[in-house]
């Protein structure tokens, strides 16, 4: 059976492999494994895998899962399916696996290799932008194998896509292009990195963003009101737990600091997404935690939800004395010994004016997000609930309100607040069409980096999560500001909060993108 298959069939199911491959180890085959994304096969490939199979009998190649390649917006290019085919079609090959995780350690486990092998340029692992590779050689020794180091001849998939395939839009690549210029690959890397040594206190209103899944049946016979039937629910953090989550990705010193009522469920949903020291969050009797729930159906036409209606629950008043008491002799026990202080105001009740001068005085560096929304619309505007801030981001309809104009100067306008606050760096969002930045006299404009948007929701938290941190780093104006476009391109590409911005993911797609 396994001779047959292996002149006949080279694609082998993820599910199936461990057995396949364990018989041909009691057959005496000395299997050689190669894992990657392989997304346009090239001569630097193909010599690559020729030389690994002279070190064994049987070369199977491990393909990363459409789903879970971390190259950016656009990739893979080519679908499994092409991918497959053209590694199958070599003939130093002798089987595939398509494997659904994103890193190597489950393909080497699927495998267990006799010999594995990476490409000479990973000899020093500094030059994997995941830091994975240190896993990868323990996963490869844990399971009875030994690496190696092959490929005489090395070019870059990304770099030939990005040069020679419409993998983004030409406006993207021009941009892109364009910052590739002024900063290599490992200086991208290296940026993001520097936000783990940052000490970060964040505080803000937590919110618990609930999607409601309906499918759409009509309208009613009688009094033609729409009619749904219920599919699935999930409640998710939203708000400052959403923000917090993205930090938590980039620097592991965060600390969160917000107001929740004591519902039965509510210490149990922070307990599973803030870790026990981080957490000095206030639980108060007096108060309703904000749940903002949206009735949703996915379309058959695109990967966009469909958003019906939302039902909001809110505390309808300020909290009382006590509790207002409480955060704020919590916050200036603590303010002074962080060298960054988010500020995530949603103006559901946390932030009050006592509050907001304390932060604003006491801060060592202060990043401000005032949000306008469907509750607050009018009444929590940036340039009057506050005066200084070291930066900050707005998007379009804040900056309307803020600036009372309908048809603004955007940049005019958002160097005005700028001066205003004596902020180093701020941004000004505009969803699809692009996000400027400022810092000094220098500016950077980025277009939006996915075109296919699953969901909007959070995607201005991620940007802001990100900046802020690129600010308070001292990150160029135009590169914090593509890190900033990285972030909400993949906050867009998943249903609200589901999954914070996944920092490796992150740092292979700007990789990506900047190879030209």
């Amino acid at each position: 059976m396994i001779a047959t298959l292996h002149k006949t069939n080279k694609l082998i199911a993820y599910e199936q492999a461990p057995a396949v491959f364990g018989e041909l180890r009691r057959q005496g085959q000395r299997i050689v494994q190669c894992h990657g994304t392989f997304d346009l096969v090239h001569p630097g490939h193909i010599i690559h895998l020729e030389e690994a199979k002279t070190h064994g009998d049987v070369l199977v190649i491990t393909l990363t899962a459409e789903p879970h390649v971390n190259k950016g917006p656009g990739r893979p290019y080519f679908n499994d399916t092409m991918r497959v085919k053209s590694l199958a079609a070599l003939e130093c090959v002798d089987f595939v696996v398509v494997v659904p995780f994103p890193a190597a350690v489950e393909a080497i486990e699927c495998v267990s290799p006799d010999i594995y092998c990476k490409g000479t340029e990973y000899k020093d692992m500094n030059n994997d932008p995941t830091g994975n590779i240190a896993d990868d050689v323990a996963t490869v020794h844990r399971v009875g194998g030994r690496i190696e180091y092959v490929g005489s001849v090395v070019y870059s998939s990304s770099k030939l896509l990005n040069n020679n395939f419409s993998v983004i839009s030409d406006r993207v690549k021009a941009y892109c292009k364009e910052l590739s210029a002024k900063y290599t690959p490992s200086q991208f890397r290296d940026a993001v990195e520097s936000f783990a040594k940052l000490k970060v206190l964040l505080i803000g209103d937590a919110i618990f963003d609930r999607y409601t899944f309906v499918n759409v049946q009509g309208l009613t016979t009688k009094n033609r009101t729409l009619s749904s039937r219920f599919h699935d629910e999930d409640t998710q953090c939203g708000g400052a737990l959403a923000v917090y989550k993205h930090l938590k990705e980039f620097s592991h010193n965060v600390d969160i600091i917000s107001l929740v009522g004591n519902e039965p469920w509510v210490d149990a949903a922070i307990r599973s997404n803030v870790a026990p020291e981080d957490d000095h969050i206030l639980r108060a009797a007096d108060f309703r935690t904000t749940v903002k729930q949206r009735f949703v159906e996915e379309s058959n036409r695109s990967k966009e939800l469909t958003k019906l209606f939302a039902v909001n629950y809110i505390h309808e008043a300020t909290p009382d004395a006590r509790t207002a008491s409480q955060l704020f002799d919590k916050v200036a026990k603590m303010i002074t010994s962080y060298d960054l202080v988010l500020i995530t105001d949603f103006g559901h009740g946390l932030m009050q004016q006592p509050l907001r001068e304390l932060v604003q005085e006491k801060a060592d560096y202060l990043g401000l997000n005032c949000q306008t929304n469907s509750n607050n619309h009018g009444f929590n505007i940036i340039n009057r609930q506050y005066r200084k801030a070291d930066c900050f981001s707005v998007d379009e309809q804040e900056m309307l309100l803020a600036c009372g104009l309908r048809d603004p100067d955007f940049k005019q306008e958002l160097a005005a607040i700028k001066s205003a606050f004596q902020a180093q760096y701020c941004w000004l969002t505009r969803g699809a069409k692009y996000t400027l930045g400022l810092n000094g006299v220098a500016a950077a404009t980025a277009p939006s980096l996915q075109k296919n948007v699953t969901d909007t929701i959070g995607a201005g938290d991620a940007l802001f999560s990100v900046v802020t941190l690129a600010a308070r780093s001292g990150i160029p104006i135009d590169l914090s500001t593509f890190i900033g476009q990285l972030a909400g391109a993949q906050a867009v590409d998943t249903i609200g909060n589901t999954q914070p911005v996944n920092k490796t993911k992150l740092i292979k797609g700007g990789m990506a993108l900047l190879n030209y």
